[in-house]
């Protein structure tokens, strides 16, 4: 098996300064970005975006060929990097190949785990980036102050609407996640993508963290805790240990060559979610 190639992290005394919204040098646009999101993804919309998307009739392609789409694509609520995703996919993944170097799911996990964002691709409908990226958050309750940039949600549903302004609005105490009407966006996309794939083969933790990984108000700062269930309990360790591999890789400096891993990553593609994918 080839060996991984060394994403060295961003070391210790940096770490603190990732997800800084203040400092970074795309502040202006990660703010507006925020702004439109947190107004915009309502109940009624996030419904029926899941609704809309739940067909999986826009496209069918391999997972490689999807994430050549990423080639094209830069986050805009990312304030730590600037780098096409494709970059990030292969600098995310290689970093689990270190923190796991026997799970290869867990690196194939690293791989694809932001694969949703291809719907901002002009050849998967090119959403606006306030559909598909940044820190996802249940929809139809009140948001908390662990969400990013607070000040920006006073004009959200759960701020607004007095049917979803209280602290569980639509749910229960204990609810679970799997239960959560989550705003819409690229984690949400690619766990439905991944679920419907008969051929997919990743474990229920790499299903967990696709679906999860961008809930950082839950995993980095402790939000919504009242909403939990014994999985999310259970699950919380493996999505914080995939969260650092996915963090701390974005490093601009660390460039690495699609074609030289391309061998490695289309193995672990064809062993676990071969064939045409519906997207």
């Amino acid at each position: 098996m080839a060996q991984p190639i060394v994403v060295a992290p961003a070391p210790p005394e940096q770490q603190n300064n990732y997800r800084d919204y203040v400092a970074s040098a795309y502040q202006d646009r990660v703010e507006a970005l925020y702004r439109t999101k947190y107004e915009k993804q309502t109940v009624a919309y996030a419904a029926a975006r899941k609704k809309e998307y739940s067909t999986f009739d826009k496209r069918k392609m391999t997972i490689w060929d999807a994430s050549l789409l990423l080639n094209d694509i830069v986050d805009e609520s990312d304030p730590d990097t600037n780098l096409p995703q494709i970059m990030h996919a292969l600098q995310t993944a290689e970093s689990c190949r270190q923190a796991r170097p026997d799970d290869d799911w867990f690196h194939l996990l690293g791989f694809v785990h932001d694969l949703g964002k291809i719907l901002a691709h002009p050849t998967m409908g090119a959403l606006e980036q306030w559909e598909m990226v940044g820190d996802t958050f249940p929809v139809g309750c009140a948001l908390t102050d662990a969400n990013v940039l607070f000040d920006l949600t006073k004009a959200a549903e759960g701020a607004t609407n007095p049917a979803y302004n209280t602290t569980f609005g639509m749910y229960t105490q204990g609810c679970g996640f799997r239960n959560v009407l989550w705003a819409w966006g690229h984690d949400e996309y690619l766990w439905m993508v991944l679920k419907n794939h008969a051929a997919c083969r990743l474990p229920e933790e790499a299903f967990y963290c696709i679906r999860h990984h961008s809930f950082y108000p839950w995993h980095q700062r402790g939000g919504y805790m009242y909403l939990m269930d014994e999985q999310d309990k259970q699950m919380l360790p493996v999505v914080q240990e995939f969260q650092k591999c996915d963090l701390y890789s974005k490093v601009d400096a660390n460039l690495l060559s699609v074609e030289k891993l391309m061998p490695y990553y289309q193995g672990l593609i064809d062993k676990y979610i071969p064939g045409l994918v519906s997207w």
